[in-house]
């Protein structure tokens, strides 16, 4: 595993000459080989143009996503005299560098993984481990939020595709629905990848559901809304974050709700960062902008740490990036989660709010 290091000598020079801070050394942990060498390409050219932004350097380090691979990635971010280590992508990497991370005392910043058990673990050993990603149950624990606040007193239903994620998706949020009360008029499994749902749509109806959550994919709900207006049954429908997937063969309508990661680079706090990626040459796209905020954080929390522990600075602090503002709680968790109510509105998603705000 070899790591590769890029200085950007004039903004640092520049930098320095503000007499603000000496450049921070940020080690960037993502695929260059294999399936997901695309995405960490995203990551290394998110974390380099905040990098360039902010005259630091940059230690970009390969993931095998092999467990194997873990001890290899910590040595080379112990060499580099990492301060703090960015990126990770995979599981299997952290599981078996944070051991070795702990004793240099180098954070790392995840903003992928989703892993429990890893966090467990890492609570339990004190690994210094953050999670920039939503966490397992995030998810679910939104749309039951959204839910709630919005669909209470509505004849709600609740159809998965019979998927492992569709059923567990509906599951848990039937779970959160019923402590308080509230039965689903009508709940199913539908069989997806057909190339129509009047049938179910029309159950719908006879069940006298209005509100309806959909556990599969984009196609899946782009089908059901289309049959459920074709037969003028009006139906609500809210999905999951697997919206967030190719607007064809047929596309969405107006209205369908998605609790989903945003478009990062729709968000105000994004403007000045994609517009350094696009003079680049960049599309923010995919984890760009992540890393790119996982970097400002970095920077940020070095210069804050004021001879700390920086991972106390990490976890005590609050870090205005591209994403908008990012603070940890005391399980190195998100405060915040990062699901967002979405509508589909012409093309796109948009940020939505419940009627209750």
């Amino acid at each position: 595993m070899t790591a590769r290091r890029f200085t950007i000598a004039a903004l640092l020079a520049s930098f320095l000459a503000c007499g603000t801070a000496s450049a921070a050394v940020i080690g960037v942990v993502a695929p260059r080989s294999g399936p997901y060498a695309p995405l960490g390409a995203q990551v290394f050219q998110g974390a380099r143009a905040a990098a360039e932004a902010a005259g630091d350097t940059v230690i970009e380090i390969d993931e095998s996503c092999e467990e194997s691979g873990g001890a290899a990635v910590a040595r080379s971010l112990i060499e580099a005299k990492a301060a703090v280590a960015i990126g990770f992508l995979c599981v299997e990497t952290l599981s078996t560098a944070l051991p070795q991370l702990k004793t240099a005392q180098i954070p790392a910043v995840s903003i992928s993984v989703r892993s429990n058990i890893l966090m467990e673990d890492a609570l339990r050993n004190g690994w210094p481990f953050f999670r920039m990603a939503p966490a397992e149950g995030d998810e679910a624990e939104k749309l039951s939020e959204v839910i709630l606040s919005m669909w209470k007193a509505e004849p709600i239903a609740l159809v998965e595709d019979g998927t492992i994620y569709g059923r567990e998706l509906a599951s848990a949020i039937r779970q959160h629905l019923e402590p308080v009360g509230i039965t689903p008029v009508f709940i199913d499994t539908f069989r997806p990848g057909q190339e129509q749902q009047v049938a179910l749509v029309r159950r719908l109806a006879r069940a006298g559901a209005t509100h309806v959550f959909v556990g599969g994919d984009r196609n899946d709900m782009a089908i059901i809304a289309r049959d459920a207006a074709s037969e003028s049954i009006p139906l609500t429908l809210i999905g999951g974050d697997t919206m967030r997937a190719a607007n064809r063969p047929v596309p969405l309508r107006d209205g369908v709700l998605a609790v989903a990661l945003p478009d990062y680079a729709a968000l105000p706090s994004a403007t000045a960062a994609v517009a350094a990626l696009r003079a680049q040459n960049i599309d923010p796209d995919g984890y760009t902008l992540q890393a790119y905020a996982a970097a400002e954080l970095a920077h940020q929390a070095i210069l804050a740490g004021g001879g700390r522990p920086l991972t106390e600075a990490i976890g005590g602090g609050s870090f205005n990036t591209a994403i908008g503002p990012i603070a940890f709680d005391e399980r190195h968790e998100l405060k915040e989660t990062p699901f967002r109510l979405l509508e589909w509105r012409g093309s796109a998603f948009s940020l939505s709010r419940p009627a209750t705000e």
